[in-house]
C-alpha cells in the first residue's frame, strides 16, 4: 500500500521485502495483486496457491461440446470412455538459430511413420540450417500429452536431432491490441489449455522457441554444432562488411558527382 511493490502473481513466494512502517501488519493485499511487506520484517513467507479441482468427466464432456460447437473445420475433439479426450493444435515455429538434423536423408515416408522407423538413427553426419520462419506445423495429440511431449514430437517430424531443452513451448496471447508470451511448463497440458481457450487461435496460439534462459548453455551443444555456428557467424560477418562498403561505396560516387556537377558553378 506504501511502496506500491508488484510483481507477478506466480512470484509473490519468492519476494522478500523490508517493511519500512512500524506496525507491518497493518499492510494488506491490494484488490489488484499488489504484493505488500509480511507481518514481519525480513521473514519470507511461502504463499501456497489453491490447486483448483480437476475437472469432472461431465464437466469435460461439457466444454467438448461447447468448444465443437466453435469449429469450423474439421478439428474436433473427442472424448473417450476413459475421460480423456484427443484433438488438435496447432504450433507456430519460430526459431532464429539453425538446427541440426541428419545430413543426406531421404524425406519421412508414410510407411516409416507407421513404422516409427527414425531416420536420424540411420547416418551420423550432421548439418545445420535454419528451418522456415514461422512454418506451422499441426498435432494430433491427448489430453495427457504434456509440453515434453510436444517438443519431442515436433523434433522428430522434423529430424531435428538437438537437444530437446533447447527448446520451449509458449503460449501466445492477445490482448488490448498487445501479444504476450508466457513459458508453458514442461508438465503442462496443451490440449487442456486449447480447450479452455475455444478454437480461435487469435485469443490462444502455440509458439516453438529457442529455451532463452538468459545464458547461453554451451555445454548443451555438440563440437560439429559449435563449428557450424562459427561458420554461419563468418558468413554473416562477411555479408554485413560488404553491405557496409557498399553503402559507402555508393556514398562516394553521390559525393563525387555533386562536387563534379558543382564545380564551374558561381559560389
Amino acid at each position: 500500500a506504501d511502496c506500491r511493490y508488484t510483481c507477478h502473481q506466480e512470484c509473490r513466494s519468492l519476494i522478500q521485502l523490508d517493511c519500512p512502517w512500524p506496525d507491518p501488519c497493518q499492510s494488506q493485499l491490494s484488490p489488484e495483486g499488489t504484493l505488500l511487506p509480511p507481518c514481519s520484517q525480513n521473514v519470507t513467507q511461502t504463499v501456497e496457491e489453491e490447486k483448483p479441482e480437476p475437472p469432472t468427466v461431465q464437466e469435460i464432456k461439457q466444454k467438448i461440446e461447447k468448444y465443437n460447437a466453435k469449429v469450423t473445420n474439421c478439428l474436433l475433439m473427442k472424448l473417450n470412455d476413459d475421460g480423456t479426450y484427443t484433438g488438435f493444435i496447432k504450433v507456430h515455429l519460430k526459431l532464429r538459430r539453425p538446427v541440426t538434423v541428419p545430413a543426406g536423408i531421404r524425406p519421412q515416408s508414410i510407411y516409416d511413420a507407421l513404422k516409427e522407423v527414425n531416420l536420424a538413427e540411420m547416418t551420423d553426419k550432421r548439418t545445420s540450417f535454419y528451418l522456415p520462419l514461422d512454418a506451422i506445423k499441426q498435432l494430433h495429440i491427448s489430453s495427457t500429452t504434456t509440453v515434453s511431449e510436444v517438443i519431442q514430437g515436433l523434433l522428430k517430424k522434423f529430424m531435428v536431432v538437438d537437444n530437446p531443452q533447447k527448446f520451449a513451448l509458449f503460449k501466445e496471447m492477445r490482448k488490448d491490441g498487445q501479444v504476450l508470451f508466457q513459458k508453458l511448463l514442461l508438465t503442462e497440458y496443451p490440449l487442456y489449455l486449447r480447450l479452455l481457450a475455444g478454437p480461435d487461435t487469435d485469443v490462444l496460439s502455440f509458439v516453438l522457441k529457442e529455451n532463452e534462459t538468459g545464458e547461453v548453455e554451451w555445454d548443451a551443444f555438440s563440437i560439429p554444432e559449435l563449428q557450424n555456428f562459427l561458420m554461419i557467424l563468418d558468413k554473416e560477418e562477411k555479408e554485413k562488411i560488404q553491405q557496409v562498403q557498399r553503402k559507402y561505396e555508393k556514398f562516394k560516387q553521390r559525393l563525387q558527382q555533386t562536387l563534379k556537377e558543382a564545380r564551374g558553378k558561381p559560389g
